[in-house]
């Protein structure tokens, strides 16, 4: 059930709640004041509540007094100099900064507000080197049948290390997160991504180096048995992984990356382009 509830001697019947409602299921009562009119097509996004400027407005049980005020800091500085590492601390992540980051999974924006997306989080060394280990072997093994390793065709050149022993998927990382969605959820693909981006920039902020890892994500979707071990549940999809911990070196400095192409939109100018250019164009949007 999806209710708002009206504290009538703080609200100034401003109708900001009915103007940021997404799914349009809020509107004014008979005396002007916010009401629920369609709870079906409620997606539970709380905007209604996040914008009221006198704290009027309770969702179900969401009180605005148990919320804190929006207050934005400058992090284009922290965006700047985040870094890729690869050199960990061999040390768990302190408990009390783990606690905060499984504590800022909540506020992922997810499309359509479905919040399906399941989180495993490797939390201690002892349980990263178990899988690490069975990474390794099975990678092995695989890359040693001519008529698979094709499909491993990343890994060729990293077999010798790997026999050897040597952890070139997970850069002896004590910490990683997977993030997994519904097969049935709108944004299945992006929702991941983003709520990695927002992972990478609050490990970050509290001293912690993340790295991206496509080598980890290829393993996941070849070795079933990685995901039961990261207890990834049925009808879920590993969409990506993170590596995370202590970093054993710090940089300095930030880099000075050569900018992208931005298209500077002003006016729109119609340009017919050929059918041949228009089917091009077509083919390329699906690619990958």
């Amino acid at each position: 059930m999806k209710t708002i509830t009206i504290d009538k001697e703080k609200c100034v019947r401003c109708g900001l709640c009915i103007n940021d409602c997404l799914a349009g299921c809020i509107a004014f009562d008979s005396e002007n004041y916010p009401q629920m009119v369609n709870e079906a097509r409620c997606i539970s996004c709380q905007h209604c509540l996040a914008i009221c400027p006198t704290g009027a407005l309770t969702f179900n049980d969401k009180n605005p007094q148990n919320s804190e005020e929006v207050e934005y800091n400058d992090i284009l500085r922290l965006i700047k100099s985040r870094r890729s590492v690869r050199q960990y601390k061999e040390e768990n992540v302190p408990e009390e900064v783990m606690k905060k980051l499984k504590e800022m999974l909540p506020y992922i924006p997810t499309g359509c507000n479905a919040r399906e997306l399941h989180f495993s989080i490797v939390e201690t060394k002892s349980a990263m080197d178990v899988i690490r280990k069975r990474v390794n072997e099975l990678l092995v093994k695989t890359l040693s049948y001519k008529a698979i390793s094709p499909l491993l065709d990343k890994f060729s050149r990293y077999k010798d290390a790997l026999i050897n022993g040597e952890d070139v998927i997970f850069r002896n990382a004590p910490h990683m997160i997977v993030v997994s969605s519904s097969i049935t959820a709108p944004c299945a693909t992006v929702d991941p991504i983003i709520a990695l981006s927002y992972f990478e920039l609050y490990a970050q902020h509290l001293g912690l180096g993340t790295c991206w890892c496509g080598f980890a994500e290829v393993c996941l979707k070849f070795f079933p048995e990685i995901c039961e071990m990261l207890e990834i549940p049925s009808g879920y999809k590993p969409v990506y992984v993170m590596l995370f911990g202590e970093p054993k070196v710090k940089y300095q400095r930030t880099t000075q990356p050569e900018p992208y192409a931005i298209a500077e939109i002003k006016e729109i100018h119609k340009k017919d382009s050929c059918f041949f250019c228009k089917a091009k164009r077509f083919i390329t949007n699906f690619l990958r």
